[in-house]
Order: structure tokens, then sequence, then C-alpha cells
């Protein structure tokens, strides 16, 4: 049994949210809660579903992180790129990706997002800029690099976010990248998504005590750290670091402390293992990233319990004819084995 019950959370609760909310318009207000509780309604009807055995694919949720994605992916423009590790479903549903395409995909569907080929863990929707995921621990991180290098060379008005968990700071090329990116000032964020696990091995058995966002920081770039379940600071922290970017004034490290209250992979909750005390999980359940943000917009008069069933009604139907859209779909035949196969 975990031997220390950890709250690393150190935000303000719903009235966190009263310094950012003078920015933004109610109905923005009200569309960032609606984007956030679509991922937590996809991710839910995925769960449930997930023991049919018709989703083909190893599956990672979101469910707790939310806040992050959706504070993210709203102070990007559709034009600017992202790239992710494996846990894909919040950056690509919060990027704008399909729905239809992205549950054909974990159905191993034709018409799924990459043509039934990648499964959850590589979702990706270029009309989007949804533009890679890998499942491969830190594999993405020097892409996006690359990526953000070819927006400078070229000298286009866009800029690229690095989705990253807290293990992958202990990856060799993140530090390579991080090196690189400060050297040559390319416009990139990455945006360090710390829940605290690399799958049950909490930080303490894998890195020294230490500040990631410190450490960064010694790489001589602007590093920040910023209330995870708070998807207005969030977005607030990133339009900064994304303008920071666009005027050519090089990258930015964002450490994001969230918690995912499902298990590393698959469906359920897989405290009860041990590597993690079931009390910490509950602690964190209290700041539930959706729960906070609805407290805030009730207690300020700008969403009520009828403005939410109609939403959550919404949602559902729409979730039901996507997974109805992908069930009805066609399998990949023998002849889709040989696109986008190339040889001399």
């Amino acid at each position: 049994m975990a031997s220390n019950i950890r709250y690393p959370y150190k935000g303000q609760g719903d009235q966190g949210f009263d310094v950012f909310a003078g920015a933004h318009a109610p109905d923005a207000l009200v569309g960032l809660y609606r984007a956030m509780l679509r991922i937590r309604l996809i991710e839910e009807e995925i769960e449930r579903r997930y023991h049919q055995d018709q989703m083909k694919t190893p599956i990672h949720l979101v469910i707790g992180q939310e806040a992050a994605a959706v504070g993210c992916c709203s102070a990007l423009r559709l034009s600017d790129l992202v790239y992710s590790s494996h846990r894909t479903h919040g950056a690509y549903l919060a990027k704008g990706g399909d729905l239809k395409m992205m549950l054909s995909e974990m159905h191993c569907r034709i018409n799924g997002c990459v043509g039934s080929r990648g499964g959850s863990m590589h979702l990706i929707d270029k009309a989007v800029g949804m533009a890679g995921t890998s499942a491969i621990v830190g594999g993405v991180v020097p892409i996006a690099v690359g990526a953000a290098l070819a927006i400078q060379m070229k000298r286009e008005d866009r800029v690229v976010v690095v989705f990253i968990g807290d293990a992958t700071t202990e990856e060799g090329v993140m530090a390579e990248s991080l090196n690189f990116s400060a050297l040559k000032k390319v416009p990139i964020v990455f945006f360090c998504e710390n829940n605290f696990y690399s799958v049950q091995s909490p930080l303490a058995t894998r890195q020294p005590a230490r500040d990631i966002r410190a450490w960064a920081e010694s790489h001589r770039m602007p590093a920040l750290s910023v209330d995870g379940v708070n998807v207005l600071a969030v977005r607030d922290t990133v339009s900064k670091a994304v303008a920071h970017a666009r005027a050519g004034r090089g990258p930015t490290f964002i450490e994001v402390p969230v918690y995912r209250f499902r298990a590393h992979g698959g469906a359920g909750d897989d405290s009860k293992t041990g590597y993690r005390d079931v009390a910490e999980r509950a602690a964190w359940e209290a700041v539930d990233p959706l729960l906070l943000f609805r407290q805030f917009l009730a207690r300020t008069a700008q969403l009520t319990d009828a403005s939410v069933m109609h939403m959550e009604a919404e949602i559902a139907s729409e979730i039901a004819g996507a997974f109805e859209h992908a069930l009805a779909s066609p399998n990949p035949t023998e002849a889709d084995l040989y696109r986008h196969v190339y040889a001399d």
C-alpha cells in the first residue's frame, strides 16, 4: 500500500476562476464548460462499452484532466499544430478532432482518422491541426520540435504545442529537445500534464526530489506552473506562451499538475492494487475540474441545472450517433494494406 497520501493540489477551488473570468464573455465561459463536459461524457461512454471488446485498441482515459486539454487547445488557432503522447482523447477532441472519425478508428474501421492503422494512441486530424501522436514515451517530442523549426524556417504564423507527461521529462530526448528549442528559439510550447504517476510508478520512485518546472527553466527558457484543474488559468497561461512563441521569442515549458481518476490504461480505477491510496484519488475527486467550474458558473448565474441537462442530452445524442456510425462503418480490406505504403 502507498506509504504516504499526497494531496498535491494547491489551487483555490471555484474561487480561482474569478481573477480570469472578466476576460471572457459569458457564452465563451459556458462553451469551455461544454467542451470539458463533452470530453468527460465521451470517455465515460467509451469506458462503459469497452468490455464489449468491439474497440480493438488499448485506451488511456483523460477523465479528471479535461481542464488541461480544453484550456490549452482553446488558446490555439486552427492552424496551430498539436502533438501528443499516448493519452490522446482530450487533446484530439479539444483541438476539434472529428468524433465519428475517432470512434471509427477505435473500432478499426477504414474511415477512422488514420484508416484503422493507429487506434486510440495514434489519433491524427490534420484538418484541425492535430498533427501527430506516439505511444513511445517522448517519441513525439523531437518530431514536434522539428515541426516548429520548419514553421520558423518557412516564416509561417503558427505555433506548435506538444503534450507530454511527467515521465517524458525522464527521457534523454526531452533534454535534447529543450536545449535545441531554446538555442534556436523555435515556436513551441511544451505542455507537461504532471499526473504524478507513470503507469503505477509514482514520481518518487522514478526521479530524485526535484521541481520539474525549475528543471525545464534551467534550459534557459520561460517555465511556468499552472493550476491544472482551472480551465481559465490554463487558457491564460497557454495564451501568453503562444503569444511569446508567435512573436519569435522562442519556447515555453508549462507544468500542469493534474490527476487521472482512472487507471493508467483500460477502463475503471486501479487504485486498490496499492500503488496509490484510494483516499488520495478521493481527495482529488473533490476538486474535479468539471465540478469546480460548474460551481463557479452557477455561483455567477451563468449556468443552471436545466441548461446543464440540455447540454448533457445534446452531447449524449451526438455520442450515440457517433458510435452508431462507427459500428456501421466498413472494415478494411486486403487492398487497403497497400495504401500509404511506398517503395522504390
